[in-house]
């Protein structure tokens, strides 16, 4: 099936392409596909990243769960710390900061955690 390039645009900061594919009336799987007499599909130029990534996704369905278990953690943790569902500062600078430095006592904390502080203390001196 031949398709023919109509557009190439620029959606919201992506780059997308429309594509316009006429052999929709002959094809075998058209009704699962469309009703129309063509098919009109737009893609990302970046498409095939996400592609890539669903298909490690299917490969092992495990991966989110090991994910969510490694990285909400800390986030989970952070929020609690915070003491709310906000940041006490406003503008994105400002909370790009507050968020860093929540994030700095968080892994400040881990390390206090594994290594104890006198070890800590020593490495921070050297």
């Amino acid at each position: 099936m031949g398709g023919i390039l109509l557009q190439n645009s620029i959606i919201c900061g992506f780059s997308m392409s429309a594509y316009w594919f006429n052999a929709c009336q002959a094809c075998v799987i058209k009704d699962k596909c469309t009703t129309g007499k063509q098919r009109r599909i737009t893609r990302w130029e970046h498409e095939h990243l996400l592609e890539d990534v669903q298909r490690r996704l299917d490969e092992n369905p495990q991966a989110m769960r090991t994910r969510r278990e490694t990285v909400e953690h800390p986030f989970g943790t952070i929020k609690a710390r915070m003491g709310a569902t906000h940041f006490a500062m406003k503008t994105l600078k400002n909370v790009r900061t507050e968020m860093a430095l929540h994030v700095l006592v968080y892994n400040l904390t881990r390390v206090m955690n594994i290594l104890g502080a006198k070890p800590l203390m020593m490495a921070m001196r050297a």
